[in-house]
């Protein structure tokens, strides 16, 4: 057993809200600290691991990036979490510091609870629990409602007399943390900034410090030593499914859904982002995200989406043994997926990467035939 305990942060943090770029940054500027990741994604397609893999930091090589695929971290902690945990522990040269980013559907608290587990507790601390939030995005009320206006429809309409999935992540990522992370500041006035913070901190019934961010560039000792202990504060931070669960029922993610399309070359890159924007709004889509072919190109092109805001970037070239292709994983609310309409988004997407002009297919219709 070590001498001292190993420090690990967990980022955290709704979809897009900037949680791989903001580790990119903090690797980049480690200070010589050797640091290990755990990269868990919602999807079948590892594209956050993919990017920090990519980014050729000397501190932290492809062998310190461990990646979970199979589902929401705060789910298989058993089978996946604990054991990457022993895995990184078991090394002749252990991590100086082990940094987490979870799913942007996780719940921290049962992730952070974990640490109590006896193959962790007596060798790993919880640092801290950091939590992203794209601030332009909560300006415009994307992830976040003004709890009036929805007893007003609810009101009036009984079909929306329930829990809104994405208020519930939103609240439970932030009840869980020990800094907040208000990132994409640049894209916000200063007092649209400020309702932000005010916003964030009425989500809590704890003072957490909160700092703001352009482009996820933060100082690491800002974000590594806030040596909170977390793991003996998280029982008293629960989240909104402990409260419904309290009998000891399972919760799952049924609210979301996710897929993979593949597509081949593009034909026209800016058409190509500009008839995603239109995808995106037609179907409501809440995270796309991967790699593209771009042709005469040695380089793979990854696409983020939140929202109709989309941003692109090349950021390695294609591997020898690699075969280029276009793949997205889509994200979206459960109801919002059915069969017909995935396999309509993925036609659309192979559509948009072979040229062929169009409009967005339209949502499907929920009136009574």
């Amino acid at each position: 057993m070590p001498a001292q305990k190993i420090p690990a942060t967990v980022i955290t943090g709704f979809l897009g809200a900037g949680k791989t770029t903001l580790i990119r940054n903090l690797l980049e500027n480690a200070g010589g600290r050797k640091i290990a990741l755990i990269i868990n994604e919602f999807g079948d397609l590892g594209v956050d691991g993919g990017i920090l893999k990519g980014c050729g930091i000397e501190t932290c090589g492809e062998d310190d990036v461990v990646e979970l695929n199979n589902g929401c971290i705060c789910c298989t902690v058993a089978d996946d979490f604990i054991p990457a945990m022993e895995k990184l522990l078991r090394r002749e040269t252990p991590p100086d510091h082990i940094v987490i980013e979870t799913s942007g559907l996780a719940l921290p608290q049962p992730l952070v609870a974990a640490f109590n587990w006896p193959q962790v507790k007596t060798q790993v601390t919880v640092d801290g629990v950091v939590t992203v939030i794209d601030a332009a995005a909560v300006a415009a009320g994307r992830f976040a409602e003004d709890e009036a206006k929805v007893a007003a429809q609810r009101a009036a309409d009984e079909s929306l007399d329930h829990d809104n999935p994405l208020e519930e992540l939103f609240e439970d990522q932030i009840r869980a943390a020990d800094l907040v992370v208000l990132n994409k500041a640049d894209l916000i006035d200063r007092d649209t900034l400020e309702k932000v913070r005010k916003e964030t901190a009425a989500a809590t019934d704890r003072t957490v410090k909160t700092v703001a961010a352009e482009n996820g560039k933060l100082p690491a000792d800002v974000l590594l030593g806030i040596a909170a202990g977390t793991e003996a504060l998280i029982s008293g931070r629960r989240s909104h499914h402990e409260i419904e669960h309290e009998g000891g029922a399972e919760h799952d993610h049924d609210e979301f859904e996710s897929f993979v399309a593949a597509a081949g070359p593009l034909a026209d890159q800016k058409a190509f982002v500009e008839g995603l924007k239109a995808l995106i709004g037609a179907h409501d889509i809440l995270r796309l995200k991967g790699f593209a072919d771009v042709p005469g190109k040695p380089m793979r092109l990854v696409v983020q989406a939140v929202g109709q805001r989309i941003e692109t970037y090349f950021d390695r070239p294609w591997g020898k043994d690699e075969t280029r292709a276009t793949k997205l994983v889509v994200i979206g609310l459960h109801d919002g997926l059915d069969q017909a309409t995935t396999a309509a988004i993925a036609g659309r997407i192979e559509a948009l990467a072979a040229g062929e002009a169009g409009e967005a297919p339209a949502m499907p219709s929920t009136a009574a035939e």
